[in-house]
């Protein structure tokens, strides 16, 4: 009995199925664009946006213009969003929100522009142009929007991206110092700062900074070994300034110790 139910279940959804496709091929043959634009309104409200945006895009070239066209694209662009195909989603708002800018529903493609680029934005260690673009839609949208209801989510949004490249640029400068490349480790070090001068991360570079100064003063050449230990208890002077209460403070003063030491024992090998 319970094997004859399931049955007909399976049936039965096949044959609502086969309605269902055989219903949307004759909309789809069909020259009435009204029939094909209430049925992909109706296909969307159904979350059916794959077939809603075969209509819409059937639809597209007879509405232009026309009083429906503007809730066609704003609807267009959403179902690219629902299905997750984030670009495509971010173009089609861009583009509604220049073409309707003064449409009830500007302000919110708008937002949704920089939203989805938001959605596309990769893990930080991966390529990052998305992420950047989607960092001045946003502000883009804050300056232009500055009363709008999506202002605080906007906010944590661009928060949530400058940290994931921020998090890149740390990590490259960690990796070249794992890996001995010292001097590109302190140009990369010296570039976070100056974009990142806020960072959370800041502390933490800081310290890096440090070390890799010093193992950069160690490994030079007897010549440059001086002035570079100077450069790293210079480093350590601006970290002990910016952070007074440290977890690092113990490990940095041992990289202090040592280079005055350093600085002493050449200062001897010359006299």
């Amino acid at each position: 009995m319970i094997k004859n139910a399931v049955k007909n279940t399976l049936i039965l959804s096949l044959l609502v199925l086969y309605i269902g496709c055989s219903e949307f091929r004759k909309i789809q043959k069909s020259d009435d664009w009204k029939l094909k634009y209430d049925a992909a309104l109706n296909y969307y409200e159904k979350k059916d946006y794959y077939r809603a945006i075969i209509l819409f895009d059937q639809i597209n070239p007879y509405i232009r213009g026309s009083a429906e066209a503007e809730l066609v694209q704003f609807y267009y662009a959403y179902a690219h969003y629902y299905q997750k195909q984030y670009l495509l989603a971010s173009h089609y708002f861009k583009n509604f929100h220049d073409t309707y800018n003064r449409s009830d529903y500007a302000e919110e493609a708008f937002y949704m522009y920089g939203y989805a680029l938001y959605k596309q934005s990769p893990i930080y260690n991966l390529e990052q142009s998305s992420t950047i673009e989607s960092i001045m839609a946003i502000q883009t949208f804050l300056n232009r929007y500055p009363g709008s209801e999506y202002r605080r989510e906007a906010i944590n949004i661009q928060a949530e991206l400058r940290l994931k490249l921020e998090k890149k640029a740390y990590e490259n400068a960690k990796l070249y110092f794992t890996l001995g490349k010292l001097n590109s480790a302190l140009i990369s070090l010296e570039n976070f700062s100056k974009d990142y001068p806020d960072a959370i991360l800041a502390e933490d570079a800081s310290f890096l900074l440090v070390q890799a100064s010093y193992k950069y003063a160690k490994e030079s050449i007897p010549s440059k070994q001086k002035e570079r230990y100077y450069d790293c208890i210079e480093n350590y002077e601006e970290f002990i300034d910016n952070y007074p209460g440290s977890k690092y403070l113990k490990d940095i003063q041992d990289y202090y110790s040592n280079s005055i030491n350093q600085i002493e024992k050449l200062t001897e090998d010359t006299l």
